[in-house]
This record gives C-alpha cells, sequence and structure tokens, in this order.
C-alpha cells in the first residue's frame, strides 16, 4: 500500500493523468448504494483508485455515446434499462465477472455485456421531522394531498433512472403498464398542482437536510437515512403497491484500462463485494443471504409482498417513449 501511494504522488508530480491500477467508473456517487465503501473497499483489497463520480444513468449513457471513438471510463453502473440500452448502442463490451452464472435469468445479459449488482425496492424516504406535523403519506395517492403542497421530490425521469423507475411504479399502482402509461402522466400532472421537486441528480442529503421531505428512492437510501442519520426517517412502500429493480453494471467497450475493470467487476460480484452491498440494505443480485442484523432493519415481509419484478427489457423499450411523453405532457 505504501508503494502503491508513492508511486501515486509521483504520477500526480509529473502532471500524468492516471497510475496503471487506477480505473474510471461512470455513476459511481458515494451518496447512492454507498459506493463510498465500495470504492474505499476496491482500493484497499485492489490498491484501484477510481474517482468519485455523480452522473445519473441517463447522463453516463450519453457520455459513454460521445466517448464512443475515445472512451474514458473503464466500468460503468446504471439502472437496468440503461444497461440493456447500453448493450444495444455497442459501448458495453462482453465480460463474465466472478459469480456470473449465480446471477438469475432475466437479470443478466447472456454473453455478459450488462448484469445486475444489486436490487432496490422503489416507495418513499420520508424526513419525518421535515413535514410540518402531517402525517407520513402511506400511498402514492396521499401526496397529492394539500397538506404535502412543496413537499415532494422525485427525480426527473426523462432522465435520471430512478425517476423513470418511479413512474414505472406509480404507472403500475394506477392501472397501467408497460405499454400504457396514461395513468402515470396523469398522476403526475396531478402531483404538479402540489409543487413538487423534481431535481435531476442524486438526492440523498436533500431529504437527510429536510430540503426534500418526500422523496421517490429506493429502499436502501432511505434506509441508510434511518438507520445512519441524525434525524427521523422513514420508508414507506406505498399502499397500492410497487416495484423491484436492479441495478447493473458493464465493462465499457475498449475501456482504457480493460484489465483493472475486470478486476473491479469481479471483486464486486464476489462474495466480499456483494457483502458490502447488504451492508448498505441492498438486496444483492447473486443469492446471498442478507445478515440477520440487517434483515430485521427492513419493513415486513407481508409489505415486500406489494413490490412486483417486471419485464425489464420491455421496461427498456418504454423508457424513451415515456421519457417525451413526461416533457411534452406534464406541465
Amino acid at each position: 500500500m505504501k508503494h502503491t501511494v508513492l508511486f501515486a504522488l509521483f504520477a500526480t508530480a509529473i502532471a500524468a493523468p492516471a497510475f496503471a491500477e487506477d480505473a474510471v467508473c461512470y455513476n459511481c456517487p458515494p451518496q447512492w448504494a454507498d459506493w463510498a465503501s465500495m470504492l474505499e473497499a476496491v482500493e484497499e483489497e485492489l490498491g484501484v483508485q477510481m474517482p468519485h463520480d455523480n452522473k445519473n444513468s441517463g447522463q453516463t449513457l450519453s457520455q459513454l455515446l460521445a466517448e464512443r471513438a475515445s472512451p474514458v471510463a473503464d466500468v460503468a453502473y446504471y439502472g437496468v434499462t440503461t444497461g440493456i440500452k447500453a448493450s444495444s448502442e455497442g459501448v458495453a463490451q462482453a465480460y463474465k465477472p466472478a459469480g456470473f452464472d449465480e446471477i438469475p435469468d432475466g437479470l443478466k445479459d447472456p454473453e455478459g455485456r450488462w448484469f445486475a449488482t444489486h436490487y432496490g425496492t422503489l416507495g418513499l424516504f420520508v424526513n419525518v421531522d421535515a413535514l410540518a406535523g402531517a402525517p407520513v403519506p402511506q400511498c402514492w395517492a396521499d401526496l397529492t394531498k394539500p397538506e404535502y403542497r412543496g413537499m415532494v421530490g422525485y427525480l426527473d425521469p426523462s432522465s435520471a433512472f430512478v425517476g423513470y423507475a418511479g413512474a414505472v411504479a406509480v404507472n403500475m399502482a394506477n392501472g397501467g403498464d408497460l405499454g400504457n402509461f396514461d395513468p402515470a402522466i396523469e398522476y403526475f400532472n396531478t402531483l404538479a398542482g402540489n409543487d413538487p421537486i423534481v431535481p435531476k441528480q442524486t438526492s440523498f442529503a436533500r431529504v437527510v437536510s429536510g430540503e426534500i421531505p418526500i422523496l421517490f428512492d429506493y429502499d436502501f437510501n432511505a434506509y441508510r437515512g434511518k438507520y445512519e442519520e441524525d434525524g427521523n426517517f422513514e420508508f414507506v412502500l406505498p399502499c397500492e403497491g410497487s416495484v423491484r429493480v436492479p441495478y447493473v453494471m458493464s465493462l465499457v467497450a475498449n475501456a482504457p484500462h480493460e484489465e483493472t475493470g475486470k478486476k473491479v467487476l469481479d471483486f464486486i460480484m464476489s462474495d466480499e463485494g456483494q457483502a458490502i452491498w447488504t451492508n448498505a440494505y441492498l438486496q444483492p443480485a447473486r443469492p446471498v443471504e442478507l445478515p440477520a442484523e440487517v434483515a430485521e432493519k427492513f419493513l415486513p415481509a407481508s409489505d415486500y409482498d406489494r413490490a412486483v419484478a417486471v419485464d425489464y427489457a420491455e421496461m427498456e423499450r418504454a423508457q424513451a417513449g415515456f421519457g417525451e411523453r413526461y416533457l411534452s405532457e406534464v406541465d
């Protein structure tokens, strides 16, 4: 480790962009899904440094496409539909990391151009102390009530994958499906009358600060707030139902540090790497049982029965069309 640090300092001194064991990961933000712990573990276990990167899924794909002729990133992380799109656009290359065969079918490209790393369940991340006395909402429909005016946030569903996942959840909860997003469009138009906050980037800190009292977000972020931050936070799995969504990774096509990128993906999908996700209240992609002390912090299994999986390839095919509708039809 001492030699690695000295080498890094020497490389910095001569203005080289990276030393041999550096790698670039697009969309590995430390405040999301506890990427901070994963990046630390990658450095400690592999001697590989990866800079923090706060892109969302859509921005990651756009950057990969723009850099197709001269890639900068080695690996990329994104919502499953964006990973499927990256594969179809040819900016992700085939690689089967450690444990690939244990990832369930449907959650990986058969050739390894994308594969799930972990799951989340979409719901409401609530800062109870920021509700100004209003009750904790229990349903999607509650968020349109006057007492929550200016309190509800969701990431832009035309750009951020978690925003699109929220739209799919709302749509299905209101009787829609992946071929009919009319209920989601109607819902977001109704919610628009309640002055929602619509950021484009990960907004964990804005919920913790109380700037966004209620955010469409995953259970793992809400549990992180509940158990690791000062304040009163809750995760609500809405009464009408929701969706379970995997996040995936890829080796970037023609990655500048391809072998290092492969080592990083092998570590993330190893037993040790998958265990790090469980410490962040994530369900790992491989069948790794949650530690009892983590499992007891989740909502009851009966609540999770309201969350369903979907056809993720169909979800990807519908994403662009919904994004266009959202931009043109939601005020």
